[in-house]
């Protein structure tokens, strides 16, 4: 094993260890917003914060190793890699893991921000039966100008 598979291996199977880390939090996060309690979010955000660095980080190992060879960072470059590696079987298997945790991670990501959606548009409508308007959440009138916060009361109807 050469100097350079050994750090694509290396990179790659870190990768996976992180994604899985990755799709642990997300999932902890969909738990959290299904519940609605929001202010464990904010106890995700820096670990989030830190895998996603940390992702960012391998993918460019990985993709420097690519580059060292000549090779692009896109799937077409990781194809040409294995075939100029094929006795690299656990960084093959390594990938082979990462791609679906890769889907997998997105595709929680994708739904987490729906329920943020979801959860945000609830709260704009409670505000507003709260504050008895629809335009109540207007920042900026008709003319351009903010819209005064005095003509706003809360509605002791709601």
């Amino acid at each position: 094993m050469t100097e350079a598979s050994a750090e694509f291996s290396h990179a790659v199977e870190a990768e996976v260890a992180a994604v899985r880390r990755f799709v642990s939090l997300l999932e902890r996060e969909q738990n959290i917003l299904s519940h609605g309690d929001a202010d464990q979010l904010l106890d995700l955000l820096p670990e989030k914060n830190g895998l996603a660095a940390q992702l960012t980080t391998l993918a460019n190992q990985r993709n420097q190793v690519l580059a060292t060879e000549g090779l692009t960072a896109d799937p077409a470059g990781v194809a040409a890699w294995f075939a100029a590696h094929p006795t690299e079987i656990s960084a093959h298997a390594a990938w082979s893991l990462l791609l679906p945790l890769a889907r997998q991670a997105h595709e929680l990501n994708r739904v987490n921000g729906q329920l943020i959606q979801l959860r945000m548009q609830h709260n704009a409508r409670a505000l507003e039966a709260l504050l008895g308007s629809t335009d109540a959440l207007g920042l900026y009138g008709p003319n351009g100008q903010n819209t005064t916060a005095s003509s706003r009361r809360i509605s002791d109807n709601a």
